[in-house]
Order: C-alpha cells, then sequence, then structure tokens
C-alpha cells in the first residue's frame, strides 16, 4: 500500500502482552516502560488490563494523558482472578460476573477509556444454547450501563476446546449471538485476533465475511497448535516466526487483504489494530515488539492498492 496503515487504522498493542513483568512491576519499572510505550510513534493505541491498585491507574492516567494515545480497557483479567463465568447458568454466579464487568465500565470510565473489552467462558455441549442466553443476558445489562458513559463494549473470540476453551467461539455461533445483543445495544460488537482463527480451525475471509457487521476491533499475532508438546502451545501469542508456530508473513497479508475486501480500511472512523505478542522465555520484549513491527510492515509494503 503507498498509503500509511495510520490513515486506515488506529494502530495499537497489547501493553501486558508485550510487557509481561508491566501489571506486576514496582512503580518506577512501569513508569519506564510506559513512557517508552507512550513514546514510539508508531502506537496510536494502547491496551491495559485492570490496574492493580489506584496508584496504578493514577501513575497510568497521568502519563497517558499526555500522550495523545487511545487507552482500551481489557476486563479478561478480573474473570479470570474471580474465575467467573459471564455465561454462567447458575444465575449467582452469572450475575457476579456481570456485577463484576459493570465495576469494571466504571473503573475504564474514569480511566478516559471509550471502550472496554471481555469474554466468554466455559461451556458445554449440553448446554450451549441455555449459555448463550445467559451470555446475552450479561452483555445486554454491561452494554445499557457502558451506554450512559458513552462507551462501547467488545467481547473478544477465543477457541472453544484448545486453550481458553471459550463457549464464542465459531462464527457462525458468535454471529447468532451478536444479533441478539444488537438488537438491544447499538454499542456492541466483536473483538477478533488473527492469533485465534487456527485454534477455531476457521480461515481470515471466513471469520470477517460471517462477523462483518459485527466487528469493531482487530488484533493480530501468531500461535502454536500442531501438538501440546511443543513450546508456546495454545493461546501464548509468541513473535511472528517462532518455531511451529501458524502465523507468518502471507498469513498476516491474507488477513490484510480480507481486511480491505471486507471495507475495514476507513480512514474516517479507522479501527483499531493491535498486535498481541508475548516474548516466550527470555526473549527480550524491544525485539520481539521491533520483530513484530517489520512483519507488520512488510506485509502492508506487500499489500496492493
Amino acid at each position: 500500500m503507498k498509503q500509511s496503515a495510520h490513515r486506515y487504522f488506529q494502530m495499537g498493542m497489547i501493553a501486558a502482552m508485550a510487557y509481561p513483568s508491566l501489571a506486576k512491576a514496582p512503580l518506577s519499572e512501569m513508569e519506564t516502560l510506559l513512557k517508552k510505550i507512550a513514546c514510539d510513534s508508531f502506537y496510536d493505541v494502547i491496551e491495559l488490563p485492570p490496574p492493580r491498585d489506584p496508584q496504578v491507574r493514577d501513575l497510568w492516567m497521568k502519563l497517558l494523558g499526555q500522550s495523545h494515545m487511545k487507552v482500551c480497557y481489557s476486563a479478561h483479567g478480573k474473570l479470570f482472578a474471580g474465575g467467573l463465568n459471564p455465561n454462567a447458568l447458575p444465575e449467582e454466579q452469572r450475575q457476579q460476573a456481570q456485577q463484576a464487568l459493570i465495576e469494571a465500565v466504571d473503573e475504564a470510565a474514569l480511566m478516559g477509556c471509550q471502550e472496554i473489552s471481555f469474554l466468554s467462558r466455559g461451556w458445554t455441549p449440553q448446554t450451549q444454547e441455555a449459555q448463550v442466553d445467559a451470555l446475552v443476558k450479561t452483555t445486554v445489562s454491561v452494554c445499557r450501563h457502558a451506554a450512559e458513559k458513552g462507551m462501547s463494549v467488545e467481547l473478544e473470540l477465543f477457541d472453544s476446546d484448545i486453550d481458553k476453551k471459550s463457549l464464542l467461539g465459531p462464527a457462525s455461533l458468535a454471529a447468532r449471538f451478536a444479533a441478539k445483543v444488537r438488537s438491544q445495544c447499538g454499542n456492541f460488537g466483536f473483538m477478533v485476533d488473527l492469533s485465534h482463527f487456527p485454534m477455531c480451525r476457521e480461515e481470515s475471509r471466513y471469520i470477517l465475511r460471517t462477523l462483518r457487521p459485527y466487528i469493531v476491533h482487530l488484533h493480530y499475532g501468531n500461535t502454536v497448535i500442531a501438538s501440546p508438546e511443543l513450546p508456546a502451545y495454545g493461546d501464548e501469542h509468541p513473535r511472528f516466526g517462532f518455531p511451529n508456530s501458524e502465523n507468518e508473513l502471507p498469513e498476516l497479508l491474507t488477513y490484510l487483504r480480507a481486511l480491505k475486501e471486507e471495507g475495514f480500511f476507513n480512514p474516517q472512523t479507522p479501527m483499531v489494530l493491535s498486535s498481541e505478542v508475548k516474548p516466550w522465555g527470555e526473549e527480550d520484549p524491544d525485539i520481539v515488539l521491533a520483530g513484530t513491527k517489520r512483519v507488520f510492515n512488510r506485509a502492508w509494503a506487500l499489500l496492493e492498492d
């Protein structure tokens, strides 16, 4: 492409994935890492987990308030930490997850975030449809609360049987779910991630075409799924070029081509397109991020105008 990717997308990164020490780091180290990200003009967007305490939240707000970066809030950690399931069938459990997400919306709003994301959790084939209905109930409640704050809500799609083992999941089921939510809430959409496509056993074009009306946020990255015995198996988001992994330059280029074909290149309202990569073992986070940008830049250069 002759035009910059920044014309069509808000280029972002998942901070706690790129720098795994971020969430638990001392304030001085956290400040150094955030400054490094905020000073890199390649990134228009930073995606953050829930801050561990008000002091951390205040530091993030102070630094990122100067950066002219869009800040997105991921509530995944709140669900993982509490063992919460927004599609649980026992009503008390479902409401616990719903309340945690509503509290996350309030915290995200305090941080000045415009978007909040979460994910579906465990399921069984016998209860799938009932759990879809439970997830609709949770999502609608969270969306209505977020609408009062002027925020949008995104559900990230994961694998259904490899790592996260989430209800959503397969694109066809996700489309039926989204139609039910959108009929009640206009501030809902999906977050899709190239890293998860191989785990869902679905191709880029199929997912993007099936979910086109509902996709509002994009990720790209890599995964290893050939064998559970391999390093970085599952939803570990290793770097591009990692041994035995599924995504490389050709897959990223196919993803970008499909996004272009399906009308996602929009200079008027550019969508977030974030890299989600994680250093494995002793790998250096800065080198992994630089490599990710090299692969993206090459794919973009090969993309036809």
